[in-house]
């Protein structure tokens, strides 16, 4: 039986793993090779500093409603969208609210961890650490490893010729990208046009002399700031919106958010990406297209090769004194830790049951946590995905024989795009998969049930945003403030904007009045639901009820 869990990280999703071990009478241990808490969040500025941190500028994707762990809602008085800052404070407010630090380790680094000898009937582990030069040995019964998406930075300077041998200004991987301010007056060159890539180009923009951005992909512009100002997730990640998903086409789904998309602004004039295009990858960045429109930053096609001063690219055309190249080309999978055995097969997250567990071990007494790559927050995908590890391995759960969990991996199998890092080659839907886990955990919300005993809440957790909350309703783990924070998020939204108040304002909104105009609608769902019960459980959906 499993008592002892090693916990490998204490960042986001190494203290929520610790919690919940703790939650189910496990006795974690966090080790993490830093001196404090907080992980990719806990700014550095020093690059050198042998861990990822982010940058200077860096403000989060996902609203605070969004990102936060299910029974912890953020401060209602902080902003939606936060700073480094305010996102390591709110991991400090948690690890305090339930005394996680007692069970951290710092400066404590895992060497290894190994099958015991008799792993096939113990399932336990031999882990080495090492803290300050001593090294120690150590016996667990099951492993959580939450190192995350960002490990090794992905550097394919093979695919760049001339960069190595020609080139003679600065180039580096945006891992070291820290602030803006000794690129003062530069012509820089940012590669890849991903969340970071963008970002750095746009903090970049205000002191540089130029900013090029390499693109060698199509790529949708989404703004945090959606209709009416609200936070772009809130509004867009909905069970009702994901029903939709699963009812239509998927040609006309494509239409529909290439129309919602240029609404904004038209991709194809900006040279972003056109309705032909085949996928529809998006990063978050309302400043991007100010920036080109008032030639601060300038998109340009991929890279062919580098002179000793210029870049030249795909379509021909050639910039010329480029002090600066940054490649945002991504992180790649590396747990250099694990056994052989169990890191090799390990070739993305597609590889793992669920994302989760190496389908080919004989006791499934090890996990990966975090490392996904989802349309909403990855925090709250860590979450669900520890609690159901921690009920695994306390013995509430029970997962399929290991033939059954290498079937299921083999048909999800994502084809690894070449020059590409692992993560960026399978990006789940949030509600999709965070309903899957949810489901194996048996803590999904039933929409249907909830319209018979609460409509209200009912009406909030299919039309209103799907917030973390809404898996502390029901089942293991249940929260006795999920409903009041379902229902009271958007007071949280709205509270640090109420810093001035008009005296006549005839603009605010009734949500009394929306949820009249969505009962009908929620009324006949749950009558096509309720006659057609096959629709609740399609599994493309991941669904509903």
């Amino acid at each position: 039986m499993v008592r002892q869990v090693a916990v490998v990280g204490a960042g986001s999703s190494g203290l929520v793993a610790t919690k919940c071990c703790l939650d189910e009478g496990l006795e974690p241990t966090c080790f993490e090779s830093s001196e404090d808490i907080g992980g990719l969040w806990r700014f550095a500025d020093n690059g050198d500093c042998g861990r990822v941190s982010v940058y200077r500028s860096v403000i989060s994707n996902t609203s605070k409603e969004m990102s936060c762990f299910s029974d912890f809602p953020f401060p209602e008085d902080f902003p939606s969208f936060l700073p480094h800052s305010l996102f390591l404070e709110y991991l400090r407010m948690y690890a305090q609210h339930f005394q996680l630090l007692r069970h951290v380790r710092f400066k404590t680094t895992v060497i290894s961890v190994r099958k015991r000898p008799d792993f096939a009937t113990s399932g336990q582990w031999d882990v080495v650490t090492e803290t300050e030069g001593i090294q120690e040995s150590h016996v667990f019964d099951a492993v959580m490893v939450c190192a995350g998406n960002f490990q090794q930075p992905h550097l394919p300077l093979a695919s760049f010729p001339g960069i190595e041998t020609r080139f003679r200004g600065q180039y580096f991987h945006s891992l070291e990208y820290k602030d803006a301010a000794p690129f003062q007056g530069k012509r820089v060159l940012v590669v890849g046009i991903g969340n970071t890539g963008c970002d750095i180009a746009v903090d970049m923009s205000r002191v540089a002399a130029k900013v090029f951005l390499s693109a060698r992909s199509s790529t949708w512009v989404f703004s945090r700031v959606a209709n009416h100002g609200f936070p772009w997730d809130m509004l867009n990640t909905t069970r009702f919106n994901h029903f939709l998903e699963w009812l239509l086409p998927s040609a006309i789904m494509k239409r529909i958010r290439i129309w919602k998309t240029n609404s904004w602004f038209n991709h194809e004039i900006y040279g972003l990406a056109s309705a032909k295009s085949s996928n529809f990858n998006f990063i978050i960045n309302e400043e991007l297209p100010f920036c080109m429109l008032s030639g601060t930053i300038v998109l340009k096609s991929n890279v062919k090769e580098f002179t000793e001063t210029s870049a030249i690219f795909e379509d021909g055309t050639t910039e010329e004194n480029i002090d600066v190249v940054i490649f945002a080309t991504g992180y790649s999978f590396s747990f250099s830790f694990l056994e052989e055995s169990i890191c090799n097969p390990i070739k993305n997250n597609s590889t793992l049951y669920k994302c989760i567990f190496p389908p080919q071990l004989e006791r499934p007494t090890l996990a990966v946590i975090g490392l996904i790559k989802l349309t909403g927050s990855v925090m709250v995908g860590a979450e669900i995905q520890a609690r159901w590890v921690s009920g695994v391995f306390a013995g509430a759960y029970k997962l399929p024989p290991s033939s059954k969990m290498m079937a299921e991996v083999s048909k999800k199998q994502v084809p690894v795009q070449r020059n590409l890092p692992e993560k960026q080659n399978s990006r789940l839907n949030f509600i999709s998969y965070t309903s899957e886990i949810a489901s194996c955990a048996g803590v999904k919300p039933s929409v249907l049930r909830l319209f018979l005993t609460n409509p209200r809440l009912a009406l909030a957790v299919f039309f209103g945003p799907c917030t973390s909350y809404q898996y502390r309703l029901m089942g293991r783990g249940q929260w006795s403030g999920a409903r009041a924070a379902i229902l009271t998020q958007w007071q949280r939204v709205l509270k640090p904007l109420r810093t001035r108040v008009l005296e006549d304002s005839g603009s605010s909104y009734s949500w009394r009045w929306l949820g009249l105009l969505a009962l009908p609608t929620a009324l006949v769902v749950g009558f096509l639901l309720s006659k057609y019960p096959k629709l609740g459980w399609a599994p493309r959906a991941g669904l509903l009820f």
